[in-house]
């Protein structure tokens, strides 16, 4: 899935097992059911790396429209 070990145990622990699992639920949800399992350990670099890797991309390389819209879906 293109994640770190650390993130993808989290991922495993909300029922994200899988790339299929990830692209089903898209990054704005996967993030929000991790960030509420692990509030004070995950940050928004986790939803931009959950972003990168749906689109094959470093979290870091993801452009600012996307990054601003992800920070939109987020706050809602």
């Amino acid at each position: 899935m293109n994640t770190g070990e650390k993130s993808a145990r989290w991922l495993e622990s909300v029922g994200i097992h899988s790339p299929e699992d990830l692209y089903d639920m898209g990054a704005v949800e996967a993030y929000k059911r991790v960030k509420l399992a692990y509030p004070d350990l995950v940050s928004l670099n986790m939803l931009y790396a959950l972003q990168g890797a749906l689109l094959d991309l470093p979290w870091k390389e993801l452009p600012a429209d996307i990054v601003e819209k992800l920070q939109k879906e987020v706050a809602e």
